[in-house]
Formats: C-alpha cells, structure tokens, sequence
C-alpha cells in the first residue's frame, strides 16, 4: 500500500515505515503530524486516484528531527566585467517517519 502526498509544493510518493525528508514545517520533534493532500492511493483493491485529492484519506507521520541540509555554493559571474558574487545556501529540512496510510 502506498500514497502519493504533496505537501511544500512537492510531491512524495510514501509507504507505511518510510523516511523523508521534506520541506521544513513548524512541528516539534517527536510531535505528530497530518498530511491531508493525499493525491493517490494504492490498495489491494486497487487505484483510488483523486480530483484534485482523494476524499477522506490521510496519511500519519511522526517528525524525527529538523536540520540544514549541506551547502551548496551560488557563484554568479559576467566575464570580462569584474563581477563576482559568492553566496552558501543551506536549504531547512524536516525528516519523517511515515506511520500510517489512513483511506
């Protein structure tokens, strides 16, 4: 069984006991949360494939932790004009622990 959810403007294709890391959310760790855009649903009985969501499902997961992820460098340039900006980003991030797949 697994879901397709969107939530932070991505999309997450999840299965009960699944780990992710997505968009930073305002939860504390250990804390419960609720994503209720769930997009599709794949049971035993088959697709249940929403319009834009699927009706009355809902998928559980616990946060386990925030952090930053690695740095990535943002270097722009214009050649021959001594232009040169040098700038780190470290992008937030919430990791999850898919618990239950409610449709």
């Amino acid at each position: 069984m697994y879901a397709i959810v969107q939530t932070g403007g991505k999309q997450y294709k999840v299965a009960e006991g699944d780990v992710l890391f997505i968009e930073k959310l305002e939860a504390e760790d250990g804390a419960a949360v609720t994503f209720d855009n769930v997009l599709l649903v794949s049971k035993e009985g088959g697709v249940v494939v929403g319009s834009p969501t699927v009706a009355g499902a809902t998928v559980s997961a616990k946060v386990l932790k925030h952090g930053k992820a690695k740095k990535i460098l943002v270097f722009k340039y214009k050649s021959k004009k001594n232009y040169r900006r040098k700038q780190g980003h470290r992008q937030p991030y919430t990791q999850v622990q898919i618990e239950k797949i409610n449709a």
